[in-house]
């Protein structure tokens, strides 16, 4: 079987959609999977939009399907069976607030938390994973949005960052850029 050796993503030049194109005419044409969350955007390498960012020509060869965001018992569900692959057991209670902080941030933060969260518990000596140890690694550990907050608040005071206002060192001499 041909497998496609490459790692596109939905974010290639047009050179690549022509060459999977052909690909996907051959005799022993490979099963494609593509996935993407981009809207109506530009192809790359072209100045043409379309629907995801691929050619309509590929568009027309997909089964499309759709998907729908989770809703909190599938969030439940998934996080439940996280801890058990990695071995972490979890009162319920903390299970519902990452449940709640994964619909609120991200599941992908929640799941990284878990982790945490267990190394926080395994700390004070616990046995299970509970609420003190979930806001703890959440107080420690920021989401994207948080972060991009937190940055965009004290933006001036990083090196290099693109702030219109002049950086002024404590000694009250200006800094030359």
């Amino acid at each position: 079987q041909l497998a496609c050796p490459l790692d596109l993503g939905c974010h290639s030049v047009i050179e690549c959609f022509s060459f999977l194109n052909r690909a996907l005419e051959s005799d022993m044409a490979p099963v494609l999977v593509m996935a993407s969350n981009r809207g109506i955007s530009h192809i790359r390498g072209t100045n043409y939009k379309s629907p995801h960012g691929i050619p309509v020509d590929l568009l027309d060869r997909m089964l499309i399907i759709s998907t729908q965001p989770y809703n909190g018992a599938d969030i439940d569900k998934i996080l439940r069976i996280r801890c058990q692959e990695e071995d972490v057991e979890i009162d319920d209670d903390a299970r519902e607030l990452l449940t709640a902080i994964a619909s609120e941030a991200s599941l992908r933060y929640a799941i990284q938390l878990i982790t945490a969260s267990a190394l926080v518990c395994s700390k004070r000596k616990g046995t299970s994973v509970g609420m003190e140890d979930v806001r703890r690694v959440y107080e420690l550990f920021s989401d994207v949005t948080r972060s991009t907050t937190y940055l965009q608040e004290y933006q001036e005071q990083y090196l290099f960052s693109e702030s219109t206002q002049p950086k002024v060192p404590s000694d009250g001499a200006a800094m030359v850029e």
